[in-house]
């Protein structure tokens, strides 16, 4: 690895991100999810200053090269570099009313980034012979860490309390799919009037194409600064076998949506998920980026993380160079067409706690 330290923590995050990291102390940092809606099967930590999400519960975890014993990475017994555990935030302490605790809401991403499920169902969830094989959306609300609708007025009250109690700096609210028309649309720009009525704190909304582009100026209205809709898998067989039916809308219709998006939030305030590692090859992904960026789309590439009682919870992660045979190129797209991560006004891509990606848009870690 590289002596300078950027380049040095960019390549340590790919690694640790697509190996996962063993755990002396299973136990150790704030409580992390096994199974449920992602990131799952993680904990976060900080790593030269950058807080990252690093899979821990995963079985590729358990076989990983690399040991956190306290604040000590190891690597065949030797210690290769120190990262501190992310603090349990506050307003996890406290609880509605009615006694809904305020974590069944929301949750903390990353450092500074509270993130809610509003719909914890989807229409596709309980077939899985349409559903998406690497969802668990259902797992949480299943096991009772959270709550199937949560109101505008409980968002409100748990953003203002995570925002004045633990300095959260944006909120990503995404949905399960509840119809084949606004596609959660309608649900999110309830919830964000709510929030943003409370405090001031900047939105992203996550959902699906709505069938009416109207919704977009609707959900840009309700407080919504910035939106993701999430493609997840770029080549069109390997999207109809992995989310038979979410693959019902087309690469093509999302580039369409993606352009009338951009023409309300502005370029770099629509973004989009990638998983790397499903089938798709290293060129596959770039020449949708390079669709993307030109589209002004921010497309954010994540290396699949399988989570626990998914159909594809057995299923590898992708190699750390892999990765980087996507995230370099990736990287100079982005810095050629202006998008960055730092400029998103509110969302995943902002955060950057699931992926490497934003250090490679800075020419000397990636040079």
């Amino acid at each position: 690895m590289s002596s300078k330290p950027g380049r040095f923590n960019q390549r340590l995050i790919n690694e640790l991100q697509t190996h996962g990291v063993r755990l002396s102390d299973p136990a150790a940092g704030a409580p992390s999810r096994r199974g449920g809606a992602g990131p799952s099967d993680h904990k976060a930590v900080e790593i030269g200053g950058k807080v990252v999400m690093i899979p821990v519960h995963t079985a590729g975890a358990g076989a990983s090269p690399y040991e956190l014993d306290g604040e000590r990475v190891t690597r065949g017994g030797e210690e290769i570099a120190r990262m501190a555990f992310t603090d349990r935030p506050r307003f996890y302490d406290l609880s509605t009313a009615d006694g809904v605790p305020y974590s069944h809401i929301a949750t903390l991403h990353g450092r500074d980034v509270l993130a809610t499920t509003v719909l914890q169902t989807c229409i596709r969830y309980n077939n899985r012979k349409v559903s998406c094989q690497f969802c668990a959306i259902g797992q949480s609300l299943d096991e009772g860490r959270t709550i199937a609708h949560k109101t505008p007025a409980q968002l409100a009250e748990v953003a203002k309390a995570a925002v004045e109690l633990d300095g959260v700096k944006h909120m990503v609210m995404t949905t399960g799919t509840p119809n084949l028309q606004d596609r959660g649309a309608r649900v999110l720009c309830d919830s964000a009037r709510a929030v943003g009525a409370a405090v001031d704190l900047p939105i992203q909304g996550q959902c699906e194409p709505p069938d009416d582009r109207a919704w977009f100026r609707r959900l840009r209205d309700s407080g919504i600064e910035s939106l993701g809709m999430h493609l997840e898998i770029a080549t069109p067989a390997l999207r109809e076998r992995i989310m038979p039916s979410k693959a019902s809308i087309s690469v093509d219709q999302y580039l369409e949506a993606f352009a009338d998006a951009v023409d309300v939030f502005g370029r770099g305030q629509v973004s989009t998920y990638l998983l790397a590692g499903l089938g798709d090859t290293v060129a596959d992904t770039l020449a949708l980026c390079e669709r993307l960026v030109a589209l002004g789309v921010y497309p954010f590439v994540v290396p699949f993380v399988p989570i626990s009682g998914t159909p594809l919870e057995r299923h590898p992660s992708p190699s750390a160079a892999h990765m980087r045979r996507i995230l370099e190129p990736l990287g100079a797209l982005l810095r050629d067409g202006g998008l960055r991560s730092a400029d998103i006004k509110a969302g995943c891509g902002r955060c950057g706690a699931c992926s490497s990606l934003s250090a490679f848009e800075d020419v000397e870690q990636a040079s």
